[in-house]
C-alpha cells in the first residue's frame, strides 16, 4: 500500500490516479497510523513552501514523516514534496523546512545585474524540459539519459551534499531537478503529468518494496 499524504495542498488525485493506473494500491490520507504502516509514502505538492509547512504542522505530520523516512521504506517527494525535505526556503522567508536533507531552496535568477541571459528567463518554469540523469537509479531504467518531463515551479533546491543529485535540468541556469539519498527519491518534475515516462517512474517506485 502506498500512502499519498493529504495535507490540503497539491495535485493529490492526479498522483493517486497515476499510481493506480500502473497497478499500485493507494490511499490518500493524513492519518498518522496509515502513513507509518504504509509500504511506501508519496508527498506531492503544488503551492507555497510556507503554506505547506504550516499545514503539515497543523496536521501533526512532521514527526511521522521523519519517522517514516527513518524506517528505510521508500519515500517519494514530488515538486514541493522535494523542496520541503531541505532545511529552509527563501520563498516568503527564510522559512524552515523539514530539515531532513542539508541545503536550501532558492528562486530562479530574475534578471538582476550580472545575470545575463537570465534577464529573459520565464518564471515560473512551466512545461516540458529535459532532465540529465546523473545517477543510475532503478526508477530511471528505460527512460534514457535525457528525457523530457513536465515542470511547474519558481524555486529550486540547492543540496549541500552533491552526491545525492540524481538529475539536473537547464532553465536559464542548471538546477537540481532530482535527488536520491538512501530510501528518499524526490523530483522537481511531475511524473504524474509526464505521460508514459512519468508513469514508468511511478511504476518502478511502486515496485521498490
Amino acid at each position: 500500500m502506498i500512502a499519498v499524504i493529504d495535507y490540503g495542498m497539491g495535485n493529490l488525485r492526479s498522483v493517486q490516479k497515476a499510481l493506480e493506473f500502473v497497478g499500485a494500491k493507494v490511499v490518500v490520507t493524513h492519518d498518522i497510523d496509515l502513513i507509518l504502516n504504509a509500504d511506501s509514502v508519496v508527498l506531492p505538492g503544488v503551492g507555497a513552501f510556507k503554506d505547506c509547512m504550516e499545514n503539515l504542522k497543523k496536521l501533526e505530520l512532521i514527526d511521522p514523516l521523519r519517522k517514516f523516512i527513518d524506517s528505510g521504506k521508500p519515500f517519494l517527494g514530488i515538486c514541493l514534496g522535494l523542496q520541503v525535505l531541505f532545511e529552509e526556503s527563501e520563498e516568503f522567508g527564510p522559512v524552515d523546512g523539514l530539515g531532513i536533507l542539508p541545503g536550501k531552496v532558492v528562486k530562479f535568477p530574475n534578471g538582476e545585474a550580472g545575470q545575463g541571459k537570465a534577464s529573459s528567463l520565464k518564471i515560473p518554469h512551466m512545461g516540458w524540459n529535459q532532465i540529465k540523469v546523473k545517477k543510475d537509479l532503478p526508477l530511471f531504467e528505460g527512460i534514457g539519459d535525457a528525457p523530457y518531463l513536465y515542470f511547474v515551479h519558481s524555486y529550486h533546491v540547492v543540496p549541500e551534499n552533491l552526491e545525492m543529485i540524481a538529475t539536473v535540468t537547464h532553465h536559464g541556469v542548471e538546477f537540481v531537478s532530482g535527488i536520491q539519498h538512501k530510501n528518499i527519491y524526490a523530483f522537481q518534475f511531475h511524473p504524474e503529468k509526464s505521460q508514459t515516462l512519468g508513469l514508468s517512474i511511478l511504476e518502478k517506485f511502486s515496485n521498490l518494496n
